[in-house]
């Protein structure tokens, strides 16, 4: 799988316009797929390379919130919360961008393991991003070069789990200098990955909890995002063992497992693991992590 790279330079007309303005723009960038569009409004979701199991839920809710609104989902394609994001988007065929910290090319990608999703993202009308050439391999300084076109190119960056030193943390504070709009995720103080969020929040970015949280606030801010009701649309089952599962998970507060989910349904282990299967081929319910299920 080879990626059809071409490369533009800052005084071309199709440059991203968003990142001429930045302080240090690149002087040129490689790429495959489509270019943002002039009027494209683009936001930025990062995050812990290892997220938690709240992390994971609160990507693919908060990510699949911003997927399904018009905006568009920019990221780094790394481990963690970052693939997440592009995965919320790429799981219904919507467009997402991601900058990468190393060249584009096959031999170069990093990390490999995401190869794949990039090609799903391309399938999707979406975009790979790089300043580096192909041939170039990651460095530890790469990363936090490439975090500066995140945040170039979004209107806003929203950090979901960060430590007190991370990458996340670099993007967030790149934003707040570009004079854009920082959107953190609170969690217990007592979590190591998520110190970083809570002192973002401590320093002024706005708290969500949800992406309607977001919408409202950029609606301040005249970008014409389409947003969700507040109102929250239960997910309907087509029989008995679909809604006894559905109204389980709607009424969790986190992801449940499948003996959870057998103890509180009393379905047989059998029914139960065939329901579940179902929801999720459906698209109704997801698998947050190691077969630990939530509503979709």
């Amino acid at each position: 799988m080879d990626f059809d790279i071409k490369i533009i330079s800052i005084n071309d007309k199709n440059f991203p316009r968003e990142l001429r303005l930045i302080k240090t723009p690149p002087k040129v960038l490689y790429y495959s797929g489509r270019l943002p569009s002039e009027n494209e409004i683009c936001l930025a979701i990062v995050g812990s390379r290892i997220p938690s199991l709240y992390g994971r839920q609160v990507c693919s809710e908060i990510g699949s919130d911003v997927a399904m609104s018009s905006a568009t989902i920019v990221s780094g394609l790394a481990k963690g919360i970052d693939s997440l994001a592009h995965e919320c988007a790429v799981r219904i065929n919507k467009r997402t961008i991601a900058v990468l910290g190393s060249g584009i090319d096959k031999e170069s990608f990093y990390p490999k393991e995401n190869l794949r999703l990039a090609q799903e993202m391309l399938n999707n009308d979406g975009l790979i991003i790089s300043e580096y050439p192909p041939g170039y391999k990651s460095t530890r300084y790469s990363f936090p070069e490439r975090n500066r076109i995140i945040a170039g190119l979004s209107k806003a960056v929203i950090v979901i789990e960060a430590k007190e030193k991370s990458g996340s943390l670099i993007t967030a504070n790149i934003a707040k200098l570009q004079k854009k709009k920082v959107f953190a995720v609170p969690n217990s103080i007592y979590s190591p990955n998520s110190r970083g969020c809570n002192e973002l929040i401590k320093n002024g970015a706005k708290l969500v909890t949800c992406g309607n949280d977001i919408f409202e606030s950029l609606k301040e801010n005249d970008l014409p995002l389409i947003y969700k009701d507040d109102k929250k649309i239960g997910v309907k089952g087509d029989n008995d063992n679909e809604r006894k599962l559905l109204e389980i998970l709607e009424k969790s507060q986190s992801p449940l497992g499948i003996e959870k989910l057998i103890k509180l349904s009393k379905m047989s282990p059998a029914d139960a693991i065939s329901t579940i299967t179902i929801l999720e081929i459906k698209n109704k319910i997801i698998d947050i992590k190691d077969r630990n299920y939530s509503i979709k």
